[in-house]
């Protein structure tokens, strides 16, 4: 089976993007494994599949697939990554599309100077939303975690995200402490991880350890995540400067049940076929 993709890149979150209207896709977990694959494959964080909408209000259905072939819910360089491939592709002639996730409908929109803002819907924070275990909703939570306990805030931006406020986030521990809350047992879907350096009231540094892929240069959800989780703190303003390893976000959040707005770039790298 020959199978045409996009090879793509937010801030050096990258991407294989799969056509899924004008090809068939449907491929196992084994399969999207091998095309993530850095050695045998293509090589990327994540692999997202453009489809037709399942509902009338949508444009576009937008399914991601992480390095270890599990679907997740949502994520953000992706979002960005997938306005400008189906606007580029001719897939539609609008700068402003709706896109059907699995955590809900989200609104992408191509600007005039070629970033992308989207429109990441309200964090929720909720336990039995995130999901984690605990009794009830709290600022921050302790979690035991390699004979320590580690502050954490915890949220979901449509996936999970555990966000700590670290003092360097180049020296931080995100090899070791990274997999380790990814699989505790009070997030039972597992979660993102997010190590936040806060620079000042409006720039923070962020190196994400991300749900089934590692640690990636870049995380969308997980800037908003980390910033949202800032706000709540009273660290941070409305309006962040996120650095990340492979570049830099700017996210705004006005508070609680207002939508989250991330903007950054979207680049195509190369195109390709290749034999599954």
């Amino acid at each position: 089976m020959k199978l045409k993709f996009t090879k793509m890149h937010g801030l050096g979150n990258d991407f294989v993007v799969l056509d899924g209207i004008s090809q068939s896709v449907h491929l196992s977990e084994a399969q999207f494994r091998f095309l993530a694959d850095r050695h045998f494959g293509v090589g990327c964080d994540q692999i997202l599949l453009v489809e037709k909408p399942t509902k009338d209000a949508a444009d576009f259905r937008y399914r991601i697939f992480n390095a270890d072939g599990g679907e997740v819910e949502q994520c953000g360089n992706g979002a960005r990554c997938f306005v400008r491939f189906v606007h580029d592709k001719g897939l539609t002639q609008k700068t402003e599309i709706s896109v059907e996730t699995a955590s809900g409908t989200i609104y992408p929109r191509l600007e005039a100077d070629g970033q992308v803002t989207v429109n990441m819907g309200a964090p929720r924070f909720e336990p039995e939303q995130i999901p984690f275990v605990a009794p009830r909703r709290a600022l921050t939570y302790p979690l035991p975690v390699d004979d320590q306990i580690i502050d954490i805030s915890a949220l979901s931006m449509g996936n999970p995200h555990a966000v700590l406020v670290v003092h360097d986030a180049d020296s931080a521990r995100v090899g070791e402490h990274g997999p380790l809350i990814e699989n505790h047992l009070a997030f039972p879907a597992r979660v993102n991880v997010g190590f936040m350096q806060i620079v000042d009231r409006g720039h923070i540094r962020l190196r994400v350890f991300e749900r089934g892929s590692g640690e990636t240069l870049a995380c969308g959800t997980g800037a908003c995540a980390a910033a949202v989780a800032g706000i709540t703190r009273g660290l941070l303003d409305a309006k962040v400067e996120v650095s990340t390893r492979g570049g830099i976000l700017t996210i705004r959040w006005d508070g609680e049940g207002q939508a989250v707005w991330m903007t950054g770039p979207a680049e195509t790298v190369f195109e390709g076929e290749i034999n599954l």
